[in-house]
């Protein structure tokens, strides 16, 4: 995951209390790999992000606008990314093309920070017109790749971090 830091992660906070039932547990972030379970260690999955991200650079990542996406697993509303998606994608696909492959599921892979998640399509059709006409743009620069373990009460916890510096993780 990609937890970024924004100057005005505020606004996001805001949009995901009134919108994201997970909001309370974990900070707003960018899924890289979806949540599956594991019989790898911490170290092996460190390895594995050692190898697979080691020409890794920091790169900068630049959010504006939503959109809204139904599926088989829910009803969300997305802040897009409009700049950093592809090196986003990237990522997910290393890491999916290798190790992860066997938890790679049909879907194709948009890079986005679900800010809510709603029970019906009419719901999250509403809360979408509610912020679709936002203008907030939201920039940083991506120096770690996290890795989380969810919690028996659904709670966030990160156990492995890696920086991202000088071409090495």
């Amino acid at each position: 995951m990609i937890f970024p830091d924004f100057e005005n992660i505020d606004i996001i906070d805001l949009i995901r209390k009134q919108y994201d039932p997970l909001a309370e547990f974990v900070r707003p972030h960018i899924t890289i790999v979806f949540p599956f379970d594991s019989e790898l260690s911490n170290e092996e999955l460190e390895h594995i992000l050692d190898v697979r991200l080691k020409d890794m650079e920091p790169f900068h990542l630049e959010l504006r606008g939503f959109s809204k996406h139904s599926d088989r697993f829910g009803n969300y509303l997305f802040l897009n990314l409009t700049r950093g998606s592809e090196i986003v994608e990237k990522i997910h696909d290393e890491l999916y093309s290798n190790e992860f492959k066997m938890y790679c599921s049909d879907f194709d892979y948009v890079p986005h920070m679900t800010v809510g998640k709603l029970a019906s399509v009419s719901e999250m059709d509403e809360a979408y017109d509610k912020i679709k006409n936002r203008k907030d743009t939201f920039v940083t620069t991506v120096d770690k790749i996290s890795v989380e373990m969810i919690g028996s009460n659904d709670e966030s916890i990160i156990i492995i971090e890696k920086w991202i510096r000088q071409g090495k993780v």
